[in-house]
């Protein structure tokens, strides 16, 4: 392996590594515009940083780190005088860079800022939530103005030919537009398709685009008489466009990441390749199919031959904050950070809600008579759902319960990130099994062998259940924070209910033949682990 620019360096192993995907240069691609020098910003709400694409070659450089005052920006916009507006969402911020890279807070009284544009010197932001506001900030100072209220989630927005502001109403398939200096909404589009971002090309052609898994991308002609065309690109997880000076249309996805063109035919290409925002939990069916819980979806890392990892990734279902996974038969099972256990059956694509209202589920596996057993992180238990979706507490007064796993015997073990240690849950309590391992997180058994990722020191530990040996197995993975980047306080959930940024939960599942495999959610791929002859 190759070393990475990331913060990460060369993984020394005991094990044979290999990549199932691709490294991914964007973990999730936000609001996108293009800046004075001609390149291609993407705000990147799931890595906590901003990067510059050129538009040319597809280059990628950090230009907002994620360890700055912007913690999750999911759009950005451009002033006359070269200043970038950021919209970042978790902390409900608007933040002004200027063109020398300074930072000033504009606003903080803006719940769920998303959809932000600029007029000139105007500067306008929309909330993503219900009964959402449309307002006109000023970075030199006053009180904030409310063109209008009501949204139903706003998101990207744009002025129009007309001089008009065009947003989208999320919940309720609408496009709706009003005066920058105010007036009476008028809604111009229903009944479109998921819009998620609503832009215009050289042309003046609106562009709706969609965030279902399709792709979809509604052309409404305002000139004439609203006549619509559709375009499905396949991009799952659309989220957001800009046009160049050649009225090229480069999309970004928060499913997937990346930067593709896409044209007026519905053909794409990859300017920055799409990939894995996460990954998150991962696991393995009995048919051999990985499947990574990548934190908007459940996706299908296809294992590559090759040690360069040339591997696809496809999307199996979109549906929020997926975070744990673990395969039960022809079952997956998963936890989600909006509080719920689900079960997930690949054959018919049907989805049963097992349990609701947790605190920041993680980690989840299965004992031998069906019990779902969860790491409920967030409070500091473990709990088991039963056939008939029964909740019961196993264990609690844990520090930071993150994954849980069985042995041969039926043991249960659960990895605390802040204790350093692995417990197995006896009859009589938590006993600690091994300690001092920094920052365990993903936990797998093969044989006699428990093994779990150090997300603090990047290395992956073997603890035998017989002697209690510990030993290290793989160093400098690509997991957890790159160097030199501090940890930020796990958010709290919004007033409205949507989750903020999630740990960085490092997956490790064990394979039939002892491999294992581990989300390196510090490059976006997963990696395959087997040991050495």
């Amino acid at each position: 392996m190759t070393e990475r620019a990331s913060g990460y360096g060369v993984p020394r192993t005991r094990r044979a590594a290999r990549r199932l995907n691709p490294p991914h240069p964007l973990w999730g691609s936000n609001g996108v515009a293009f800046g004075p020098d001609g390149r291609l910003y993407v705000a990147q709400f799931l890595a906590g940083r901003i990067s510059a694409v050129d538009p040319a070659t597809g280059d990628v450089e950090t230009v907002v780190p994620m360890d700055g005052p912007v913690e999750s920006p999911d759009d950005l916009a451009f002033g006359a005088d070269g200043s970038m507006y950021i919209a970042d969402l978790v902390p409900g911020r608007v933040w002004r860079r200027s063109p020398e890279g300074a930072y000033t807070l504009v606003s903080d009284q803006v719940r769920v800022p998303n959809g932000i544009t600029c007029v000139g010197d105007r500067l306008f932001v929309n909330e993503m939530r219900m009964n959402g506001r449309l307002l006109e900030l000023f970075p030199q100072g006053g009180d904030p103005v409310v063109l209008t209220d009501g949204l139903a989630f706003g998101n990207a927005m744009q002025l129009g030919p007309d001089g008009c502001l065009y947003y989208p109403h999320m919940i309720g398939g609408q496009v709706w537009r009003i005066p920058p200096d105010g007036g009476v909404p008028e809604m111009v589009a229903e009944d479109v398709h998921d819009p998620v971002a609503v832009r215009f090309d050289r042309g003046g052609v609106l562009h709706v685009l969609s965030r279902g898994p399709e792709g979809i991308v509604t052309r409404v002609d305002l000139h004439g008489d609203g006549t619509r065309s559709l375009i499905t690109s396949g991009v799952t997880g659309l989220d957001n466009a800009a046009f160049d000076a050649e009225n090229r249309m480069l999309v970004s996805s928060f499913a997937s990441g990346g930067i593709t063109e896409l044209h007026p035919d519905g053909r794409t290409r990859p300017l920055v390749p799409r990939g894995l925002d996460g990954p998150y939990g991962v696991t393995i069916d009995l048919g051999g199919t990985v499947w990574a819980a990548d934190h908007y979806r459940l996706a299908r890392p296809e294992d590559s031959a090759d040690d360069g990892g040339s591997g696809d990734v496809a999307t199996e279902i979109l549906q929020p904050f997926f975070h744990g996974i673990t395969a039960d038969g022809g079952l997956l099972h998963t936890t989600s950070q909006y509080g719920g256990v689900q079960t997930y059956d690949p054959a018919t694509r049907a989805t049963r809600v097992r349990a609701t209202g947790l605190n920041q589920p993680l980690g989840i596996a299965v004992r031998s008579d069906g019990l779902l057993v969860v790491a409920e992180t967030g409070a500091g238990r473990v709990i088991g759902v039963d056939a008939a979706d029964t909740v019961t507490v196993l264990a609690e007064g844990l520090e930071h319960p993150v994954d849980v796993a069985f042995d041969t015997g039926g043991r249960c073990y659960v990895s605390d990130d802040r204790l350093g240690a692995v417990l197995r849950l006896d009859d009589e309590g938590p006993v600690v099994r091994a300690d001092g391992l920094g920052a365990p997180q993903g936990l797998a058994v093969h044989g006699d062998d428990l093994f779990t990722v150090d997300a603090e020191h990047r290395r992956l530990w073997s603890v035998s259940l017989t002697t209690g040996e510990c030993r290290v197995e793989a160093e400098d993975l690509a997991v957890g924070l790159p160097r030199g980047v501090e940890r930020r306080p796990e958010p709290a959930l919004f007033a409205h209910g949507v989750p903020g940024l999630a740990p960085r939960f490092a997956g490790l599942a064990a394979a039939p033949d002892g491999s294992l495999l581990l989300s390196s959610n510090g490059e976006g791929t997963v990696l395959r682990l087997a040991p050495n002859p």
